[in-house]
Parts: structure tokens; C-alpha cells; sequence
């Protein structure tokens, strides 16, 4: 996060995240990248016992009642570790646990928030489907109500810590007949019989996350387990995608910051024709434009989680949120990219870590929503406020020397 933006209690918080960082040996993340580790269990009860699981949720549950500006910092810490650790970081004490302390009961929080923020649970959230994942609507898991509770059945694929994780966040169709948004509901499944993980994936990058395909076969669930109401899983889903897609751009940040250091010190060090590489322009223009983009990209989550913690309008957040998701970490994946490209063959080994991170990023603008998801969210939204706009503001259509010439604005 940029620094002048920053409060000294923030500054401090920092420190202690980046302290964090720096008590994870390299051998740990090279264990994890080569599935040796297949789930960072003690970094996430490390960071559950240093309290910085969570950070902005009530300290009443075992947050430490602070904000998203603050959440943004954190993640851009953690995600310098590397895009797998704060992945994981970010699925359990963010997402899963976002979602039981808006919409959860008191019991709900006392049995999973509290565990899950001092790191003694593990969560996941199911759901992307075999079938499809951005198709939110289209699952074909089911619940059927069997007397005081559920019986559920499906598949899940993709889940990030699923491996590991003590209990699922699970969305499930229960009323297949009614409308789209009226037909399902969401549900805390704890890892009990007939719940099947599968560490099955050979992934690109982002490995040692646990990620895993779920399967449900007859699962029991109470009805003292749904969260929030039957049949309005949206109420759950939608709040869910501003710390799914923010929180997703702030990580991406720190994941990236790493390739630029390594390639910046790398240009100053490596002489090509009698001289540094960095005095080429060729090379010099290639990271003044990385630096360029990495501030951009913290401009826009701190601009966003300054509109979150603020209160503005629902439709106006999801707009800045889903721009903030794409060119975020669009961006740093040309960070990444560029990086490489200065350092030359030698990126491309895995004598220096920015071939791992380039391979990382690749995952930052597919999940938790695609960027062609978050254009037509863009959009949608843009169109909204547009609307609601005109009339309002001066009318720049005016500032035409034919402006008034209606034969020629004719729109078919």
C-alpha cells in the first residue's frame, strides 16, 4: 500500500505482517512448489496465533475490529510470500469467514469464526462445479430436506485448500423448480462421512494449496448448519465477491512485487557491451513501466477499500471492485512478465524465482471471477450509473458545432 497513505498504527501493522513473511523459510515455499507440501498449515496457525488472521472482523470473534484499507495492506504482504500462501491466507480468515459474520448465527461464529481466526480450523469454499464456474446458477449439488436437516449431494472442483480444510462453505441447489436466484441455499458442511477430498491436480503453478476436487455422496447436514436463508444463497453469494475479488487484487500486488525487486536489482548488477543493462533504455523503460503499473495498481484497491469501508453505494462498489479485480492483476501479470523479459534467459530458469511467479499469476485473472467476467460487470454497472446520471450533468453532447442537426443523428 502506498506509504504516505498509510497511519502509523497502519505502518505498525505492516511490520508485523512482513515480520510474518519473513519467518517462512525458502525451503518451505520450494517444498510447496514442488507438492512436497500440499497444504502450509503451520504459516496459517503462525499467523492465527500472531492475530492477523482476519484483521477487520469484530475483535469480539478474534478479529482486531479494523478496516478494509488495512486488509488491503495485509494482503499485499502476505502475497509477497508468495500468490499460493496468501491464497490460502485469504480463502479461510477472508472469504469463508466473511461470509459467517455477516450472514451467520451466533452459535455459527462461536463454533467457526473463533477457531478458523486463532488458525485451529481450516475452511474452503465450494463453488465452482465440474460442469462450469462462472455459471453461479447453473450447480446441479443438491440438498434435500430429510427431516430436521439435508441431505447433499455433488461435486465441487478447484477448491483451494480443500485438502485440508475442516469444514466447506457449500452452495447447493434446494428448490431446482423455482427462479434462478430463489433456488439455492448455502451451507457449513463439516468434513464428516461421505465427504471425499482429492488432492488431484497438476497445476501450473500456485501448488501446496490444497486445492482439490470435493465430492459429497449422502452428507448429512443440520439445518442448524445453513447459513442464512433457505433458498437465498445470493444473500451470501453477492456480499461474498467484494473480499473474493478485492482481497484477490491486493494479494496480486505482493505477488508481484517480488519479480520486479529480483529483475531491478538484476539490471544494475548484469553489464552487457562495457555497461549495467540498465542504462539501455530498452531495459530501463521496461521497469519504469512495471514500477508504473504497481502504483496504479495500489491507487486503485486503496481508492476501492476506502469506497467499501465508506459505505457507497452497492452497485457503485461492485463496479470499482470488478475494475479493480481486472487491471490489477492484469497488470501484475505484465509486471511479471516484464521482469523476465529484462533478465532475459536466465528469468526463464529457476535460478531466480520470476519464472515461479510468472507461472503463479497466471491464475490471478481466472479465479474468483474471470477478467471477461468482470467486464461484463464493468459494463452492466457503468450502464446503470450512466443512466442515472443524465440529466443531471451538463450535456457534453452539446459541445458540437452541428450539435443541433437532428437529420443526421438518426440511430435506426
Amino acid at each position: 500500500m502506498l506509504d504516505h497513505l498509510l497511519t502509523p498504527e497502519q505502518k505498525s501493522l505492516r511490520e508485523e505482517v512482513r515480520d510474518l513473511v519473513r519467518s517462512v523459510p525458502p525451503s518451505v515455499v520450494l517444498a510447496m512448489d514442488r507438492d512436497e507440501v500440499q497444504f502450509p498449515r503451520d504459516f496459517l496457525r503462525e499467523a492465527g496465533r500472531r492475530n492477523l488472521l482476519g484483521v477487520r472482523y469484530p475483535r469480539e470473534w478474534g478479529g482486531r475490529g479494523l478496516t478494509w484499507v488495512d486488509t488491503g495492506m495485509v494482503m499485499e504482504e502476505v502475497g509477497v510470500l508468495g500468490y499460493i500462501f496468501a491464497c490460502t491466507f485469504g480463502v479461510g480468515a477472508e472469504l469463508v469467514c466473511d461470509a459467517i459474520v455477516l450472514h451467520g448465527t451466533g452459535d455459527q461464529k462461536d463454533r467457526y469464526v473463533r477457531p478458523l481466526l486463532r488458525g485451529d480450523l481450516f475452511a474452503a469454499e465450494c463453488l465452482t462445479e465440474p460442469r462450469g464456474g462462472s455459471d453461479f446458477f447453473g450447480a446441479v449439488t443438491t440438498a434435500v430436506r430429510d427431516g430436521d436437516g439435508w441431505v447433499l449431494n455433488g461435486a465441487k472442483r478447484f477448491i483451494v485448500g480443500g485438502n485440508a480444510a475442516d469444514f466447506f462453505l457449500v452452495y447447493a441447489k434446494t428448490d431446482p423448480s423455482a427462479a434462478p436466484h430463489e433456488s439455492m441455499t448455502c451451507f457449513l458442511v463439516d468434513r464428516s462421512p461421505g465427504v471425499e477430498t482429492k488432492y488431484l491436480y497438476g497445476l501450473m503453478g500456485c501448488r501446496g494449496g490444497g486445492t482439490a476436487r470435493v465430492v459429497f455422496s449422502d452428507v448429512r447436514v443440520p439445518d442448524r448448519n445453513v447459513l442464512g436463508r433457505v433458498n437465498r444463497a445470493t444473500d451470501v453469494f453477492f456480499p461474498m465477491m467484494i473480499p473474493e475479488r478485492l482481497g484477490t487484487a491486493a494479494m496480486t500486488i505482493g505477488a508481484a512485487r517480488p519479480a520486479l525487486d529480483v529483475a531491478t536489482s538484476y539490471t544494475s548488477r548484469r553489464k552487457a557491451f562495457g555497461k549495467p543493462i540498465r542504462e539501455f533504455e530498452g531495459v530501463s523503460f521496461q521497469v519504469a513501466e512495471a514500477v508504473t503499473l504497481l502504483d496504479a495498481c495500489r491507487a486503485m484497491v486503496f481508492t476501492t477499500a476506502r469506497a467499501v469501508d465508506s459505505g457507497a453505494h452497492p452497485n457503485y462498489v461492485r463496479r470499482l471492485v470488478s475494475q479493480t479485480k481486472k487491471f490489477v492483476t492484469e497488470s501484475c501479470q505484465e509486471v511479471a512478465r516484464r521482469s523476465m523479459q529484462v533478465m532475459g534467459g536466465i528469468g526463464y530458469t529457476n535460478v531466480y524465482p520470476v519464472e515461479r511467479i510468472v507461472r503463479d499469476l497466471a491464475l490471478a485473472s481466472i479465479w474468483t471471477g474471470t477478467s471477461e467476467v468482470m467486464s461484463m460487470i464493468i459494463e452492466a454497472e457503468w450502464q446503470k450509473e450512466h443512466a442515472r446520471r443524465r440529466g443531471a450533468l451538463r450535456d457534453p453532447e452539446q459541445d458540437a458545432e452541428r450539435a443541433g442537426d437532428l437529420d443526421e443523428k438518426d440511430y435506426g
